[in-house]
């Protein structure tokens, strides 16, 4: 799965209610330890703390790519 469906995955779970920061906070430092090259969201995602749930919204916004609709639509009937 690419970053820019998991984020878009994680957008949607906020600002619908059912993810909250810690959860993608947790994904970002994940992605920090895998990744071959960090990005700069990752690390304002990383750094954020579990109070900070716009802040990391704005964050997930700038994660580049494409959103694959069809994962994203399984991640979402998975969560519900």
């Amino acid at each position: 799965m690419n970053y820019r469906t998991k984020a878009e995955y994680y957008i949607q779970g906020i600002t619908q209610g059912f993810v909250d920061a810690p959860e993608v906070i947790a994904w970002a430092d994940e992605v920090i330890v895998a990744a071959s090259k960090t990005e700069d969201w990752m690390i304002e995602i990383s750094t954020c703390g579990p109070g900070d749930r716009l802040v990391v919204l704005s964050h997930l916004n700038t994660v580049k790519g494409e959103v694959d609709q069809a994962e994203l639509a399984a991640l979402l009937a998975a969560r519900k």
